[in-house]
């Protein structure tokens, strides 16, 4: 039986951020057993967010700006970021940097097969790969694993943000690179709430994403179509070369994620509830919890003592998603309202979760009002349970 002090089950971006946190901190010197099928070595994701500090990935950002734009039929404007600042991280350096710090030090272990298991002991927690176990105090699980994720959809919402994107690059000069679109909405809602988002790298090159807030995805040509339409219609646009795809599909429900399956097992990342359920959002989430589990560990020796989720921001959630679910056609005209009627670090603390209640109640004051107490009498304030 091998021991360790921590396991950390699953090497992707919650089980590699857990790591990194804990190498720079005063836990550098514990036994950590990092544990997954393969190691991450493709450029499959990119994350983005926005930010007011410094964090412990600014070396490897790949891009970063502060300005952003919004779009939709008969409204445009650029938003100022500052004291924000939009971050681009690729997946690619996140887990190349990620790794080989891990790798230098010692103590810090990693193991490649097919993780079976996670099972409770009495006093800690065993990860059984390739039908060896491995035991630690407290094992740190970002692993799904077949059915232990039961959907309860007669009283949670279910849906999907899911995404095709293309870096494309271009004869003519057409980007702004000095400002990102956080949305667009200049493109069919037919199937929802749909919207582009762009990544411009310089005034040839940027990444062009269709993004869908929807219960049902689509198929390959409708992102395809979407996107040509987008590129034809809206830029101008008929000659460019794509340099890559990116697809993906981002689970989004207000279903609460059980943090401690067991009395030595918490779950992090998406398992742990850590994509902000309205928005698909968690690379920043996932680092602050991160330094939290951390701190606790640092100061009780458990993970146990961590923020819990303020209950009207899930009820936030909750609503939200029921009026994207119900009113996917009216999202483009509610998102115009948003940003027309607000500034700019509002709405980012209102989606942080760092507003007080009358920055919330103006937030709420800006968009129509019917489909939200429609939402509200709809999730039955559900999410206060």
């Amino acid at each position: 039986m091998k021991k360790f002090d921590y396991i950390i089950a699953g090497g992707g971006m919650a089980g590699l951020s857990l790591a990194y946190h804990m190498l720079h901190s005063r836990l550098d010197d514990r036994q950590v057993l990092i544990v997954d099928r393969q190691p991450k070595t493709e450029n499959d994701r990119t994350w983005s967010f926005w930010s007011r500090e410094s964090s412990l990935y600014d070396s490897i950002l790949y891009r970063q700006w502060k300005e952003l734009q919004f779009h939709s039929p008969g409204y445009s404007k650029t938003y100022a970021l500052p004291p924000y600042r939009y971050n681009m991280l690729r997946g690619i350096d996140f887990y190349q940097h990620t790794q080989m710090a891990l790798r230098k030090a010692p103590n810090y272990h990693f193991l490649y097969g097919d993780v079976s298991a996670v099972n409770s002991l009495p006093n800690g927690a065993e990860v059984v790969v390739d039908g060896q176990a491995y035991q630690a105090p407290w094992v740190f699980d970002s692993l799904y694993l077949p059915g232990q994720f039961k959907p309860q959809k007669g009283r949670y919402r279910y849906l999907w943000q899911h995404f095709k994107g293309w870096i494309i690059e271009t004869q003519d000069a057409i980007f702004e690179p000095q400002a990102p679109t956080l949305f667009d909405f200049r493109t069919s809602q037919k199937h929802g709430m749909q919207f582009i988002y762009i990544l411009p790298f310089s005034e040839h090159q940027a990444l062009v994403e269709v993004t869908l807030f929807t219960g049902n995805l689509l198929s390959d040509e409708d992102y395809d179509d979407a996107l040509q339409t987008y590129l034809r219609e809206v830029l101008n646009l008929h000659d460019y070369e794509i340099l890559e795809t990116e697809q993906g599909q981002i689970p989004m429900t207000d279903q609460p994620f059980p943090r401690f399956p067991s009395p030595y097992q918490m779950t992090i990342g998406t398992k742990g509830g850590r994509v902000k359920a309205s928005t698909g959002y968690a690379f920043l989430r996932t680092q602050h919890d991160s330094q939290a589990i951390v701190r606790s560990l640092l100061d009780h020796n458990q993970p146990t003592h961590i923020p819990r989720d303020r209950r009207r921001a899930r009820l936030y959630d909750a609503i939200m998603l029921e009026v994207m679910d119900r009113n996917g056609e009216r999202m483009a005209e509610i998102f115009t309202d948003l940003f027309r009627n607000n500034p700019i670090d509002r709405i980012f603390r209102f989606l942080d979760e760092e507003t007080s209640p009358l920055d919330e109640v103006k937030v709420f004051a800006s968009v129509p009002s019917r489909p939200f107490i429609e939402a509200l009498f709809h999730t039955g304030f559900r999410s206060f349970k």
